[in-house]
């Protein structure tokens, strides 16, 4: 498959803190690297997204004290996972790896910076409500598909895969070019609830000159 002019690549939050030795480190998380380099260097368009939160965002579990780290609770726009602080704005943790090739990268994507409502989704906050506005970027730019790499399988690149979809994107995920956290089978059904919305599954060796 050789990536096309209507192609854009969607490269989701492979940041310090999501990293080993981060605040929120996916296991083998880093392993997404070398694959979204290779792969960088053969679409012609590509985005970036950051996860960047203010200090007392909602979805820390120093935000809600008594509570514990992944335990979910209700709030207003629905339930959330509340996690160790991470990517917090401006700090090392919610840096761009150094290794990735993001000078390849067109737009960056910031989400998560809203105090009252969390972000996994490239397209939507995850009141359902918020737009980031990426949607309208890519048809502006008459992109049609969009392969998604990154960080973490069952949350960020699951919710922006079916969103993509939601938004009438073709989706293709890399599966050897993103890692999951895995709470409770999590993977397992983000992979199930993707291919059940129509979004593919494919290896990043699939792809060519």
């Amino acid at each position: 498959m050789i990536p096309s002019g209507r192609d854009v690549l969607l490269v989701i939050d492979v940041q310090g803190d999501f990293l080993p030795g981060g605040a929120l480190a996916v296991s083998d998380g880093d392993a997404v690297i070398a694959p979204i380099n290779r792969l960088l260097a053969l679409f012609p368009h590509a985005v970036l997204t950051q996860d960047w939160h203010p200090p007392d965002h909602v979805s820390f579990v120093t935000s809600h004290p008594g509570r514990v780290s992944f335990e979910t609770v209700p709030l207003a726009y629905g339930p959330q996972v509340l996690w160790p602080e991470h990517c917090v704005q401006g700090s090392a943790g919610a840096a761009l790896s150094p290794a990735l090739a993001a000078d390849r990268a067109e737009l960056v994507i910031r989400k998560g910076h809203h105090r009252h409502v969390d972000s996994y989704s490239a397209f939507m906050e995850a009141d359902r409500i918020t737009p980031t506005g990426l949607a309208g970027y890519l048809r502006e730019r008459g992109f049609t598909r969009v392969v998604l790499c990154g960080l973490a399988t069952d949350y960020c690149v699951a919710w922006s895969a079916l969103d993509a979809r939601a938004a009438d994107f073709e989706a293709l995920v890399v599966e050897d070019a993103v890692r999951g956290i895995d709470l409770d089978g999590s993977v397992a059904r983000a992979w199930a609830d993707m291919q059940a919305a129509g979004v593919g599954r494919i290896t990043s060796g699939a792809f060519g000159t």
